[in-house]
């Protein structure tokens, strides 16, 4: 045997004991852990000027009977074309929306904190992922007070969330929410959700940070009142604008985007004046459509932002693409 020949045998089997170890190694090793918790819910874009920040507060599961104005065969027929099972209600994401104008740091909405169980009240800490603070808000601008809207107002210890922040109300929602006289009107089983809303707007009454406005009123530079009622008696959608862009933070518009895209009608049992609700919704489909408008909502599958386009007599969701920052869009 040539020593070139030995020398590859020995060379050989130091290999195969190697990869045998290597293997043994890898077999008797502890299988790698699992990494179950999902990514910061935040998602950034640019509106002209303004930073957009969407948050994710979490998500309820809505059971389609809540929705009126159809079906069952067909909202099922509906969900099914989105690959949508049903059978334990309909995962819906609940947003708010952080809006950086350069003068004014506005958060549109507040999230449900705890009012709803432990699927939601993140919004304070995705804020905070996203690079900010709560002392740091300015501006709270609520759609309408319903509890998965403004418990967020609140911290865990029962205080201010955003203790720097005036709150802005819609006049019709605080006129019926905040009122003791339509609360002991209200069937009971709803008459708690009157007493969350009062509860998470307290602090801020008490320290002269809450002011109601009506749809004519002025609010922060760039923001816009868009009146939407329906939902609830003052809900109100926002215009953000800088440089020629828009961006309709438009709250409870839509609450099944496989729904009522393609049929508006379908209204949800929580609207408290259903035909106002359904004038609302056409009415702004039909302007973000033709406006091309960026649109937000609250229930839209995170981050809840894109655009409306139309389809015939029926209307389509265009969720945003996934992309770096651009102030040129």
């Amino acid at each position: 045997m040539t020593t070139i020949q030995s020398f590859t045998r020995r060379a050989l089997l130091t290999l195969t004991v190697a990869t045998s170890t290597l293997l043994a190694a890898s077999t008797s090793a502890e299988p790698v852990a699992k990494q179950n918790n999902q990514v910061p819910g935040y998602y950034r874009m640019m509106v002209g000027d303004f930073e957009v920040t969407a948050l994710y507060d979490g998500y309820v599961d809505i059971g389609t009977q809540l929705l009126k104005g159809a079906s069952a065969d067909d909202i099922q027929s509906l969900l099914a074309k989105m690959f949508l099972d049903s059978s334990n209600g309909v995962q819906t994401a609940v947003n708010a929306f952080l809006i950086n104008t350069g003068n004014n740091l506005v958060l549109v909405d507040t999230g449900a904190a705890k009012c709803f169980g432990p699927a939601l009240g993140n919004i304070q800490d995705n804020l905070k992922a996203a690079g900010y603070t709560p002392e740091q808000v300015d501006t709270v601008l609520l759609t309408h007070l319903h509890p998965d809207h403004a418990c967020g107002l609140l911290s865990a210890d029962g205080k201010s969330a955003y203790p720097n922040a005036t709150i802005y109300i819609p006049k019709g929602d605080a006129d019926y929410w905040l009122s003791s006289a339509e609360q002991a009107k209200a069937p009971e089983a709803t008459r708690g959700r009157f007493a969350m809303s009062q509860k998470a707007v307290a602090p801020y009454a008490a320290a002269d940070k809450m002011q109601t406005f009506k749809p004519d009123s002025k609010l922060p530079e760039g923001v816009a009142v868009v009146p939407s009622n329906g939902h609830t008696p003052g809900h109100t959608s926002y215009m953000f604008s800088s440089k020629g862009q828009d961006l309709l933070v438009w709250g409870d518009i839509v609450h099944s985007h496989s729904v009522q895209f393609s049929h508006p009608e379908v209204t949800i049992e929580f609207d408290s004046d259903s035909a106002k609700a359904v004038q609302a919704r056409k009415k702004l489909f039909a302007e973000a459509a033709e406006d091309k408008l960026w649109v937000a909502g609250a229930h839209l599958p995170f981050p809840g932002i894109g655009h409306v386009r139309k389809e015939g007599d029926a209307y389509a969701w265009v969720p945003t693409e996934f992309g770096p920052i651009r102030s040129d869009r």
